[in-house]
């Protein structure tokens, strides 16, 4: 059963439609104290690829890691709406550990594509809460302890970029200022998470150089990171089970969790 983020009216609501109120849709672990991983799909943020929303989940729960899948807004909705879900997911599940059964110190959020954009926004503008908000929920921190990006759109500058994703979240001809305060590249500081990103090198979509930009960003900032990029893939391809190489990304995610004491 979905959890609305605003139980009455998200911020910058344009209706009262399933896409105009954001939610989380959980994937919970019987038990106590789980990790926690908060997935954001992709879809150029136009929609949300079903395919690298439930299928995720549904992996993380065989590894012993609880779930949630955000349905974040889309377009028409613009900045910073999509931002705005997705911290309040963060500070949702926070303030619910104890009803959710999660430990709130082991929550990680994943995306993909434009979901990874997403995700990695939340990884680099993130706060610690505000403690003088009425709001409780407010007042819990929305910081990832870890960081997922699959094929990630980063940058919204050319020659990289991704068209559809910039276009859908900052409109037709967005300012300078707007194009560099939503490259991730741009915004990493020795704050920003660990990160697991993977990427193909012939991406045709979201060229490799989003991954490849945002690790060069972790280095300078002394964040650990993995990175794995693989030889062939089309763009979007969620678990990659038909991929026999490229599926192996979840193999080396599952070790990367056990290395960062997730699981």
């Amino acid at each position: 059963m979905e959890i609305l983020l605003w139980p009455t009216e998200a911020p910058f609501s344009k209706g009262t439609t399933e896409e105009d109120k954001p939610a989380i849709i959980p994937y919970l672990l019987k038990g106590e104290n789980h990790p926690i991983v908060l997935i954001c799909p992709g879809g150029g943020y136009s929609r949300r690829a079903n395919h690298e929303g439930e299928p995720i989940a549904k992996w993380l729960n065989s590894i012993g890691i609880s779930a949630f899948v955000l349905r974040y807004r889309v377009a028409p909705y613009q900045y910073p709406c999509a931002t705005l879900d997705v911290k309040r997911a963060i500070r949702t599940i926070r303030y619910n550990a104890s009803k959710y059964q999660i430990n709130p110190e082991k929550l990680a959020v994943l995306g993909f594509s434009a979901g990874g954009h997403l995700a990695s926004t939340a990884g680099t503008s993130f706060d610690y809460g505000n403690s003088l908000e009425e709001d409780p929920i407010e007042t819990m921190s929305s910081r990832p302890n870890l960081l997922l990006l699959c094929y990630p759109v980063i940058t919204m500058e050319e020659p990289f970029m991704h068209e559809g994703s910039r276009t859908n979240l900052l409109g037709e001809q967005p300012e300078q200022l707007m194009i560099k305060k939503l490259s991730s590249e741009y915004q990493v500081t020795a704050e920003t998470p660990p990160t697991f990103l993977w990427h193909t090198s012939d991406d045709a979509s979201v060229p490799v150089e989003n991954s490849l930009e945002f690790a060069k960003a972790l280095r300078k900032h002394d964040v650990l990171f993995d990175l794995h990029v693989y030889s062939k893939g089309r763009h979007g391809l969620g678990m990659a089970a038909e991929d026999a190489h490229v599926s192996s990304w979840t193999a080396n995610c599952e070790s990367w969790f056990r290395m960062n004491e997730f699981i």
